[in-house]
């Protein structure tokens, strides 16, 4: 009679051991910083710069956390207008992972599992300096991540009549006609629900418009995600 799968199972455990094997699952990886929450904004709403600027943010605050040795880059898509402007899209600018945050935990260990079932939390979406940005349930409210994305990392497209949702390609901090996608670092949703577009990372809600004033009011302070991409 052929022993049970569950007694061959036991088997082999026991040689294991007995050979000097270790069976415990290994620990997560860990490794150095490779990704953040810009603990501030940049100051002037949704005008980072463009890329070029939100990019020189990132990089700035990293070397300020003794990570300056590495290139960053800001999770930040621009949206296209079919078909002269081609996008850009944040999932393609980042790198390949895997992604550490300031304690080395590991958030994501490549662009699709970030954007999938990763590992990004209130409590391990940390600042370059290793705090916990500000939750939904807290004063003030800075939970807003500025991304212009899709769920899946991509661009919108930008069609007349519709709004713009990367602050006029991350250089506009106008009250009126431009706005920002935003996703929760918290991962908080406002009602009970568990909303998905509630605790989706990068794409949950427009701002209210890209000037200063008016972040807070959706719960942002300017704060978006960097990520080495080497």
């Amino acid at each position: 009679m052929r022993p049970a799968p569950a007694v061959l199972w036991t088997g082999f455990a026991a040689i294991a051991v007995l050979a000097g094997c270790d069976t415990t699952p290994p620990s997560p990886p860990t490794g150095p910083m490779s990704f953040f929450v810009t603990s501030v904004g940049m100051g002037d709403g949704g005008n980072l710069g463009g890329l070029a600027g939100a990019d020189g943010h990132c990089q700035k605050l990293a070397a300020a956390a003794g990570a300056g040795s590495r290139t960053w880059r800001a999770y930040l898509s621009t949206s296209f207008i079919p078909p002269s402007t081609a996008a850009v899209h944040a999932r393609d600018r980042i790198g390949k992972g895997p992604w550490f945050n300031a304690k080395g935990v590991m958030v994501a260990r490549d662009v699709e599992q970030l954007h999938g079932t990763n590992n990004l939390t209130k409590a391990t979406a940390l600042t370059e300096a290793g705090a916990v940005p500000n939750g939904r349930t807290e004063t003030p409210n800075m939970h807003d991540a500025l991304t212009g994305s899709r769920p899946d990392g991509t661009a919108y497209p930008s069609f007349p009549g519709q709004p713009n949702m990367t602050c006029g390609e991350w250089t506009k901090n106008s009250g009126a006609g431009v706005h920002a996608m935003v996703g929760h670092i918290d991962r908080a949703s406002p009602d009970a629900t568990g909303s998905p577009w509630g605790v989706s990372w990068n794409s949950s809600h427009l701002t209210v418009s890209c000037s200063k004033e008016d972040l807070p009011k959706s719960g942002g302070a300017g704060l978006f995600y960097c990520f080495a991409a080497n």
